[in-house]
């Protein structure tokens, strides 16, 4: 099994031409995540009105937009850094460096057992540091613990309803998720930076993208821990278990009536 902690340490050399280059892979996951979902609403919706809301049609939604983001974000930077580079002669190395192979995205080995036994520990030190930094936060007027998230499923009433969410909050979403943060991104920023910065970097993305103080704070805590992982394994596998167990429990604790994710 690949470990990323085991390699030789590595001196990095920040250069404009690298900070530029982080902002560029932070900004096309966060725009592409974005895009995705924007592209997806509006196919959907011009085809289905209304309907599009039911949890069937949501999953339906949620794959098409995740799948435009990773088309997105791994095929067309190369491509577009191939044109650059004929058209305006940027440097081809910046093609290459662009291009992404499975050992980027932490998809090289298979899944091993200490894969599936860090994801139940990795869930109870989340719960444990979530619990204390929104606990922490509860000091501040502003913040409020309580909001909870719009993940855009209304129906938990029948049977059908419940798989079709439970296919799309517990599966879909945390796959995807961890192939676009975990995996690309943090795969391309950890071979120019520290490991640190690139679960800080990765981390207040992810964070932003969720949109809500109370959800942000769990999810950069959540993040932190899923970059812990892939350090540690070498892979997404353990941190796509965690997440699957962060939201699996969510969705229970929310379709069971207990609170609020």
């Amino acid at each position: 099994m690949t470990k990323l902690a085991a390699k030789t340490p590595k001196t990095y050399k920040i250069t404009k031409n690298t900070i530029f280059y982080i902002i560029f892979l932070v900004a096309w996951a966060g725009l592409s995540t974005i895009a995705g979902q924007l592209i997806a609403s509006f196919i959907m919706t011009l085809l289905l009105g209304e309907q599009v809301h039911q949890p069937f049609w949501m999953a339906i939604y949620q794959f098409l937009a995740y799948s435009l983001a990773l088309l997105s974000i791994i095929f067309v930077p190369p491509k577009l850094a191939d044109i650059l580079h004929r058209e305006h002669k940027l440097p081809a190395h910046i093609t290459e460096e662009l291009k992404t192979n499975r050992s980027e995205l932490g998809l090289q080995d298979l899944p091993t057992f200490v894969d599936i036994g860090l994801a139940p520990v990795a869930y109870i030190i989340y719960g444990i540091l979530a619990n204390l930094a929104i606990n922490l936060m509860r000091i501040f007027p502003w913040f409020n613990s309580e909001q909870t998230q719009d993940v855009g499923f209304s129906y938990f009433n029948t049977g059908l309803n419940k798989l079709f969410t439970v296919i799309t909050l517990v599966f879909i979403a945390p796959i995807a998720e961890e192939l676009i943060m975990r995996g690309w991104l943090y795969g391309k920023i950890r071979k120019k930076t520290p490991t640190i910065i690139a679960i800080l970097l990765v981390s207040l993305l992810f964070a932003t993208l969720h949109g809500q103080w109370n959800v942000g704070i769990s999810v950069f805590i959540l993040s932190i821990i899923l970059c812990g992982l892939r350090e540690i394994t070498g892979t997404i596998y353990s941190g796509i278990l965690l997440h699957i167990l962060v939201n699996g429990i969510s969705f229970y604790v929310l379709s069971s009536g207990l609170m609020g994710l």
